[in-house]
């Protein structure tokens, strides 16, 4: 997983502005809503690439490169960027009343290809982790 908190770009009276990403094409793009203990993913894409950008709310995020053992897990919240090799598993669990988040993606993921390039993992990388639900809700 590669991890990286987004900076404020501009501010102004109206507000701010921050890029999601410059100069990095996607061919697809997608918002996700998520109530308190929505789990999602738990999955891996063998030829995508994904991208995500947290918009509000706070999730525990899992992620395993293919081949390893290690789970990697932390708490993201808003305008925390990921992204996730081909082949590494990763899995979010809404901590907040709602999340919301946007998955970028060059591959096979989007429209009616959405599942032709998801490979389900079988056991939940938190509980992988070690971890139950009621557990990971409880995370900071």
């Amino acid at each position: 997983m590669i991890y990286e908190r987004k900076t404020i770009n501009f501010t102004d009276e109206r507000g701010t502005i921050m890029d999601a990403f410059v100069s990095r094409p996607f061919e697809h793009g997608v918002l996700i809503h998520s109530n308190r203990g929505a789990v999602r993913g738990n999955h891996y894409h063998k030829e995508s690439l994904q991208c995500d950008l947290v918009i509000a709310g706070r999730m525990a995020v899992f992620s395993r490169k293919a081949g390893s053992d290690a789970i990697e897990e932390r708490v993201v919240g808003p305008n925390d960027w990921l992204e996730w090799d081909k082949e590494e598993a990763h899995e979010f669990i809404a901590l907040d009343d709602e999340a919301i988040f946007m998955s970028f993606v060059n591959g096979l993921r989007g429209g009616q290809s959405y599942e032709s390039d998801t490979y389900r993992i079988p056991v939940p990388l938190h509980e992988l982790a070690g971890k139950s639900l009621e557990q990971v809700l409880a995370m900071q």
